[in-house]
């Protein structure tokens, strides 16, 4: 992945056997403050929109990540796509990430 507007790239993740290919675009970036990408599954229905921005917080970073459009992945026709899962996801992620960080 490119920090570029409008560099595209794509991962395969889920749980067990159920992979979903994800489509993503860059869509702003203002280096050590923000970080947008669109977000779509291949083959399923839906657009949605993540961005993270941080702020300085004295001698801390604080971390905004927003995910919207959850609701255009119809969970109610795929209940692997319910809002519930991805909140448990990218609390995941980000409670990992300042061990990540500080390893690098």
């Amino acid at each position: 992945m490119k920090p570029e507007v409008g560099f595209e790239f794509q991962f395969a993740a889920g749980k067990g056997d159920v992979k979903y290919v994800h489509h993503c675009k860059i869509t702003a970036v203002i280096p050590e403050k923000k970080l947008a990408y669109s977000w779509r599954y291949e083959g399923h229905p839906g657009d949605s929109l993540v961005t993270f921005e941080l702020f300085a917080e004295g001698d801390k970073t604080r971390l905004k990540l927003t995910h919207v459009g959850l609701e255009t992945f119809l969970p109610e026709r795929n209940p692997h796509l319910a809002r519930g899962n991805f909140v448990k996801g990218w609390t995941y992620l980000t409670g990992s990430l300042k061990e990540l960080v500080e390893k690098n």
